[in-house]
Parts: structure tokens; C-alpha cells; sequence
């Protein structure tokens, strides 16, 4: 049976819901943006749901200042002791739990890069990880890899080429997108993504990257994920695909694959083999 429960961080309460279940191995679901426990558009509580039906037991929270948790919202760069609280409170609603995989979209994900450790996290599910800097993300444009990618695929289509010589596209705005696009090029290394980059490629832990792959965060992530910083990284993380431009994996079929991809690395984990790499 489902249960809403408490539990303090830093001073405050915050608020959580457990999926019981009997397996030794469960899921932590931690909301990507200000998202509530439920996610976007019930998601995380269907995801909960359908795990807790396989016999694993999840566990979501609102972090400080989100939702029914009381506190201050900092943004997910300041979560790291919501983590590590939410994996303690875990462990005392579950104390059969003898591994605790963590799943988080968007920064949320990101959040779990740089913060499992201290919460004793044993595998990570990332879906769509934020690697837009700052800077990249307030300008009201796409990011650069996204711009770029829709660029490719304009042209491959004669109709597009069409349009852009006969005064059907915004001139602004093309170059607009292609100045961000050079100036991504020359970004330096001492970026959010760039230090990103490098606390993934210190994790030791099964990682399971799952990427919306027409979403412009995923594409984002998917673009540096090509680069120098990931050579060795690459070679022991999976990586998949759904065939989506949905950032929350909202849609029926996005949901059977979103909860087929976490059930998977669940039940690996359980039998002690870790995801496939």
C-alpha cells in the first residue's frame, strides 16, 4: 500500500511517498526542475507504480522548497543533502534494501552525477542530463547542439532549402542560431558542462544514460557526450535511445519504454550482474 511520509533535511520536512515492495534492490526517484513528486504528467507516481508491481520498492520526495517540502528552493545544484536524506529516509521505510538505484531526468540527473556518492547510491539511470551552462540556457534559444542538429535535418529537405531562398525563413533568427552555435565551439572547458563532464567520467557505478533522442536537452547532452571528455566514460555506460522528442517521456508508448528501460536495470542489479555496458 502506498504511503506519504516525512522526513527532515537541513532543518526542514520534507514530504515522500514509498511504493512498498519485498526486493532488495529499489528505485529512488529524484524530480528533475522544480517538478513535484509526481512528475510531469503523473509519471514518476506511474513509474513508482509499475516498479513497486515487479517487486521493488520506490521511493520520490519533494526536495526543500518544492511541493509539500518545506525550505528554501536552491535549484538541484544545492540538492546534494536532499539526496542523501532521501536515500537514509529510503532505507529506514525499506530495511530489507540492500541496493538503492537512483533515477532522475533533466537536472535532476545531473544532480545525481554530482551527488551520489554521499548518499551511497549503487546505479544511476539518467534520462536527458542538463549540460546547458547557464549562460547557453537564458538566451531564450534552444541549445547550441539542438540548433545545429535542426539545422542538419533543414538541409536535407528541399523544401527547406526552397524556403531559405525564397525569403520563408527568419533571417534574424538564423543567424542568431548560428552565432550561438560558434560560440559554443569556442567555449572553454571551465563550464557546467565541462565540470559535468568530468564528474561523470570519475563515477564508479553502473550508469544507464536513457535519452528522449529529438529533445533539445537530450541533444545537448548526446553532442558532448561525442567528445574528448567521454572517451574512456563511454565504454562502460549504456546508452538508449527512445525514438521521442518528449523531455518527460509523457506519452503512453514513452512511459512503457521509460519503465521497461528502469526495470531492466533493476533486475540486473538484483541478480547482482549490473546494467549491461
Amino acid at each position: 500500500m502506498r504511503r506519504l511520509i516525512g522526513f527532515s533535511c537541513a532543518g526542514e520536512t520534507l514530504a515522500a511517498t514509498i511504493d512498498p515492495a519485498p526486493g532488495t534492490t529499489g528505485l529512488l526517484i529524484v524530480s528533475g526542475g522544480n517538478e513535484i513528486r509526481i512528475g510531469a504528467h503523473r509519471g514518476m507516481a506511474e513509474l513508482a507504480a509499475t516498479v513497486a508491481a515487479a517487486g521493488a520498492p520506490a521511493f520520490r520526495y519533494d526536495r526543500r522548497g518544492i511541493g509539500d517540502s518545506s525550505g528554501e528552493n536552491n535549484g538541484f545544484e544545492s540538492s546534494a543533502q536532499d539526496i542523501r536524506e532521501a536515500a537514509a529516509a529510503f532505507r529506514r521505510e525499506a530495511p530489507q534494501l540492500t541496493r538503492i538505484v537512483a533515477f532522475g531526468n533533466c537536472d535532476a540527473a545531473s544532480a545525481l552525477i554530482l551527488y551520489h556518492a554521499q548518499a551511497g547510491i549503487d546505479a544511476l539511470i539518467l534520462g536527458n542530463p542538463w549540460v546547458v551552462d547557464r549562460a547557453e540556457g537564458d538566451d531564450a534559444l534552444p541549445p547550441a547542439a539542438a540548433i545545429r542538429a535542426r539545422y542538419i535535418e533543414k538541409l536535407k529537405n528541399p523544401r527547406e532549402l526552397l524556403r531559405l531562398f525564397t525569403g520563408g525563413v527568419n533571417i534574424y533568427n538564423l543567424v542568431r542560431g548560428l552565432l550561438k552555435i560558434s560560440d559554443k565551439i569556442l567555449e572553454d572547458s571551465a563550464s557546467f558542462s565541462g565540470g559535468l563532464a568530468a564528474a561523470l567520467a570519475e563515477v564508479k557505478i553502473p550508469v544507464t544514460i536513457l535519452l528522449a533522442e529529438r529533445d533539445n536537452t537530450a541533444l545537448a547532452f548526446a553532442d558532448l557526450w561525442k567528445g574528448d571528455a567521454f572517451t574512456a566514460t563511454r565504454a562502460r555506460c549504456a546508452v538508449n535511445s527512445c525514438a521521442t522528442d518528449s523531455h518527460s517521456f509523457a506519452r503512453p508508448q514513452d512511459k512503457a519504454w521509460l519503465s521497461e528501460q528502469v526495470l531492466a536495470v533493476l533486475a540486473r542489479m538484483e541478480s547482482g550482474s549490473g546494467p549491461d555496458t
